[in-house]
């Protein structure tokens, strides 16, 4: 039986969901109060339609989940069993439009499995981008998922018309994605990310002329890294992403944890990791990019090179290195400050301007927004002192969640 609009929307809305790459931030604001359709601002929030009608911001489907390629992790490989649908190009055209003028959605995020071959599955997310922006003048949000085999071209043409792209390198090494995904190449991806790196660089420069080159992604691309399909502990996985940054210069690495699949590989582990692992990893990933930590302190804490799920990794850091607490919130300067558990970027900043105009006291540490619950531990202020609570023994209890009875059942 033919399936209709709304059967290939449910399913492909739904394929879309393990992807966790999509934000609206960083984006320029397109304007269409001088003309055309919608409009992008940097809301920062990325979700797709639900089935219970809910208002969403961006419609983030699949154009199809037919894939030529045999990863073992993911629900649409070739192997599959899954049921499968697949958008025409003016199919998601009109979603989108109809979408933006019921004031469901800001924009789209597009992504797909490979159908025929890379360059025919681009030049079609390509197509989609160009008749958004050119045939009806779209002004909202576009995030396209490029495909690192296609050609260079494509990819080119792709990034005219996106605010961000994203290639997702899925596994932090090189050997997992061999083993897990024999069709992909952790060179051709890296290439595909330096290509657009490149490409935003050179957007950013003027000629002899003073004339700009047109924008190419200006919200910049992304990745994504799944979390525990393979063996990779989070040290491995912070490495990788840190090289990401810095080799690459990504707004944003997204963890996703490894959701077992029907009929999966036995390669593949047959339960998923705890859903606080891939949040201690944001927050390892928060501390890499604004805190001026590296990944050795968060990760070396644990003999394992995993992050402990029971605190937060800055807490995690600052138990091990009590040596260096407490520390004199009047006198520190911004990276000390910053390694403080319970004062955030924010709050830092607050302190060293509230300085400036006189002495600090605990009761304005708590007006400025600190957590002093957590804090109080590792400062001092002339009218408090941790005295020995920064070296008892039971520190780290006072934080930790409570034991909990297991179920045997």
């Amino acid at each position: 039986m033919r399936k209709t609009l709304s059967d290939k929307l449910a399913i492909l809305a739904d394929a879309a969901k393990y992807d966790a790459s999509c934000a609206s931030s960083g984006t320029t604001r397109r304007d269409s109060r001088n003309g055309g359709i919608g409009s992008a601002g940097g809301s920062g929030i990325c979700h797709a339609y639900t089935p219970d009608g809910r208002c969403i911001s961006l419609l983030k489907i699949l154009m199809t989940n037919f894939c030529i390629y045999d990863c073992a992790y993911c629900i649409n490989r070739v192997s599959s069993g899954v049921e499968r649908a697949r958008f025409t190009p003016e199919e998601v055209v009109t979603l989108t439009l109809e979408f933006y003028r019921r004031n469901y959605i800001e924009g789209l995020f597009l992504s797909s499995g490979i159908i025929k071959s890379p360059d025919d599955t681009m030049a079609d997310i390509t197509r989609i981008a160009r008749m958004l922006r050119e045939d009806h003048r779209f002004k909202g949000y576009i995030h396209l998922k490029t495909i690192p085999e296609a050609s260079q071209e494509l990819i080119d043409e792709a990034g005219r018309y996106a605010d961000r792209l994203s290639v997702n390198i899925e596994l932090p090494k090189d050997d997992s994605t061999r083993t897990l995904a024999p069709q992909k190449r952790p060179e051709t991806i890296r290439a595909a990310m330096a290509s657009v790196r490149l490409k935003q660089q050179a957007s950013k420069e003027k000629s002899h002329t003073g004339k700009r080159a047109p924008k190419f992604a200006p919200a910049g691309q992304s990745t994504q890294m799944i979390v525990g399909a393979d063996g990779s502990n989070d040290k491995a996985i912070l490495t990788t992403s840190s090289r990401l940054y810095t080799g690459y210069r990504l707004r944003r690495v997204y963890y996703s944890a490894f959701s077992p699949i029907p009929d999966s590989s036995a390669m593949l582990p047959l339960i998923k990791p705890p859903l606080v692992r891939e949040h201690r990893l944001y927050q390892a990933d928060w501390l890499l990019r604004f805190y001026g930590f590296d990944v050795d302190e968060i990760t070396d804490v644990a003999p394992s090179g995993n992050l402990d799920l029971d605190i937060d990794p800055k807490l995690a850091w600052a138990l091990a290195h009590r040596g260096q607490f407490p520390v004199d919130v009047n006198r520190a300067g911004r990276d000390v400050l910053l390694r403080v558990p319970g004062f955030g970027t924010k709050t830092v900043n607050r302190i060293l301007t509230a300085r400036r105009s006189g002495v600090l006291r605990y009761a304005d540490l708590l007006r400025i927004g600190a957590r002093m619950g957590m804090a109080k531990s590792f400062v001092t202020t002339p009218d408090w002192s941790p005295a020995g609570l920064t070296d008892s023994v039971d520190l780290r209890a006072r934080f930790a969640p409570a034991p909990e009875q297991l179920s045997l059942f």
